[in-house]
Protein backbone atom coordinates (compact mmCIF):
# COMPACT_ATOMS: atom_id res chain seq x y z
CA UNK A 1 0.00 0.00 0.00
CA UNK A 2 2.88 2.38 0.82
CA UNK A 3 4.39 2.49 -2.69
CA UNK A 4 1.01 3.34 -4.21
CA UNK A 5 0.62 6.27 -1.81
CA UNK A 6 4.12 7.53 -2.65
CA UNK A 7 3.38 7.35 -6.39
CA UNK A 8 0.03 9.09 -5.96
CA UNK A 9 1.70 11.86 -3.95
CA UNK A 10 4.28 12.33 -6.69
CA UNK A 11 1.62 12.43 -9.40
CA UNK A 12 -0.51 14.87 -7.42
CA UNK A 13 2.41 17.23 -6.86
CA UNK A 14 3.30 17.02 -10.54
CA UNK A 15 -0.27 17.80 -11.58
CA UNK A 16 -0.41 20.77 -9.20
CA UNK A 17 2.89 22.11 -10.54
CA UNK A 18 1.71 21.78 -14.14
CA UNK A 19 -1.65 23.44 -13.46
CA UNK A 20 -0.01 26.30 -11.59
CA UNK A 21 2.53 26.74 -14.38
CA UNK A 22 -0.28 26.83 -16.95
CA UNK A 23 -2.10 29.45 -14.89
CA UNK A 24 1.05 31.52 -14.73
CA UNK A 25 1.56 31.31 -18.50
CA UNK A 26 -2.02 32.46 -19.13
CA UNK A 27 -2.29 35.22 -16.55
CA UNK A 28 1.33 36.19 -15.79
CA UNK A 29 0.61 36.32 -12.06
CA UNK A 30 4.01 35.96 -10.45
CA UNK A 31 2.69 34.20 -7.35
CA UNK A 32 1.57 31.34 -9.60
CA UNK A 33 5.15 31.12 -10.87
CA UNK A 34 6.57 30.75 -7.35
CA UNK A 35 3.84 28.28 -6.42
CA UNK A 36 4.58 26.14 -9.46
CA UNK A 37 8.28 26.06 -8.54
CA UNK A 38 7.35 25.08 -5.00
CA UNK A 39 5.21 22.18 -6.18
CA UNK A 40 7.90 21.09 -8.62
CA UNK A 41 10.18 20.85 -5.60
CA UNK A 42 7.52 18.88 -3.74
CA UNK A 43 7.44 16.52 -6.71
CA UNK A 44 11.17 15.97 -6.30
CA UNK A 45 10.68 15.38 -2.57
CA UNK A 46 7.93 12.82 -3.16
CA UNK A 47 10.02 11.08 -5.78
CA UNK A 48 12.90 10.91 -3.32
CA UNK A 49 10.58 9.38 -0.73
CA UNK A 50 9.64 6.65 -3.21
CA UNK A 51 13.25 6.02 -4.18
CA UNK A 52 14.40 6.05 -0.56
CA UNK A 53 11.74 3.78 0.92
CA UNK A 54 10.84 1.49 -1.99
CA UNK A 55 13.63 1.22 -4.55
CA UNK A 56 16.70 1.56 -2.30
CA UNK A 57 15.51 0.87 1.26
CA UNK A 58 19.05 0.15 2.44
CA UNK A 59 20.18 3.71 1.68
CA UNK A 60 19.20 6.80 3.62
CA UNK A 61 18.12 9.79 1.53
CA UNK A 62 16.52 11.60 4.44
CA UNK A 63 18.88 14.57 4.27
CA UNK A 64 18.24 15.01 0.54
CA UNK A 65 14.49 14.83 1.13
CA UNK A 66 14.73 17.50 3.82
CA UNK A 67 16.89 19.68 1.59
CA UNK A 68 14.49 19.52 -1.35
CA UNK A 69 11.57 20.32 0.95
CA UNK A 70 13.46 23.27 2.47
CA UNK A 71 14.30 24.64 -0.99
CA UNK A 72 10.66 24.29 -2.07
CA UNK A 73 9.40 26.12 0.99
CA UNK A 74 12.07 28.79 0.60
CA UNK A 75 10.88 29.40 -2.97
CA UNK A 76 7.26 29.94 -1.97
CA UNK A 77 8.30 32.06 1.01
CA UNK A 78 10.47 34.22 -1.23
CA UNK A 79 7.61 34.55 -3.70
CA UNK A 80 5.14 35.53 -0.99
CA UNK A 81 7.49 38.15 0.45
CA UNK A 82 8.52 39.48 -2.95
CA UNK A 83 4.91 39.80 -4.18
CA UNK A 84 3.73 41.49 -0.99
CA UNK A 85 6.20 44.35 -1.58
CA UNK A 86 5.22 44.96 -5.18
Amino acid sequence: MGPAVYILGTLTSTLCALLLWGGYRRGKKRLLFWSSLCFAGFTVTNLLVFVDLVIFPETNLYVFRLFSTAVSLALILYGLIWESHR
